[in-house]
């Protein structure tokens, strides 16, 4: 599947029964793309850029992807250097593994690093905050002091892995609730994802998702 005759490239949101994907849908369309919902792996591996959304229960999600082969579909396509970006708990199941009350779940293992409850006084972390992001970031160009729209009681909290064999050092964007700094986004080679929900975040969503198009 190759950009289509008017240059648009063409992005599968993956379909694994994840919350609403028709708002991420039509926020990657208005970024430029030409967008497929589906949980087909042929159809997945082929695209210029895959989403991978998720909202709701870590263990729940990483089922869902399971059924689709999911972790083999992300993890394909990044062997062979094609983007992926994870949205919220689809960015949560990236690491190697989440526990929510008490129970530890196996995520897709692309990045090292635990996936817990944020220690903040009130959880969950629920509207709009700014992020800390790196020098070098491509995906917040532009937008580096805008606000963006969480929705989430989990999050990495450590941050252990300086480089892979992928590419130079992962670039890695901060926020931080009632004192608790978490991870909000990652630039990795192929593989992006944000902790936030940039269907949701307005303008500087809008624009965030645009960095992403443009790049494929």
């Amino acid at each position: 599947m190759s950009p289509t005759a008017g240059g648009s490239p063409r992005v599968v949101v993956l379909d694994y029964g994840s919350g609403n994907l028709r708002s991420a849908v039509r926020a990657v369309e208005r970024a430029g793309a030409e967008v497929t919902l589906t949980g087909d792996l042929s159809t997945a591996m082929a695209a210029d850029g895959l989403v991978v959304p998720g909202v709701g229960a870590y263990a729940a999600c990483m089922r869902g992807l399971r059924e689709i082969h999911g972790p083999r579909i992300i993890a394909r396509r990044l062997a062979g250097g094609r983007p992926v970006l994870g949205i919220c708990v689809g960015m949560q199941v990236l690491f190697e593994r989440g526990v929510e009350h008490g129970v530890e779940t196996e995520g897709c293992d692309e990045w090292p690093g635990v996936v817990e409850r944020l220690q903040a006084p009130v959880v969950p972390h629920m509207g709009w905050n700014t992020v800390s992001a790196p020098e070098g970031t491509g995906l917040f160009a532009g937008i580096e002091h805008e606000r963006f729209y969480f929705v989430h009681s989990y999050g990495v909290r450590e941050w252990t892995l300086e480089t892979n064999d992928r590419t130079r050092a992962p670039l890695v964007t901060w926020a931080e609730h009632g004192g608790d700094r978490f991870v909000a986004a990652v630039e990795n080679g192929p593989l992006t994802a944000t902790q936030f929900h940039p269907e949701k975040s307005g303008d500087a969503g809008a624009a965030l998702l645009r960095n992403w198009v443009t790049s494929l």
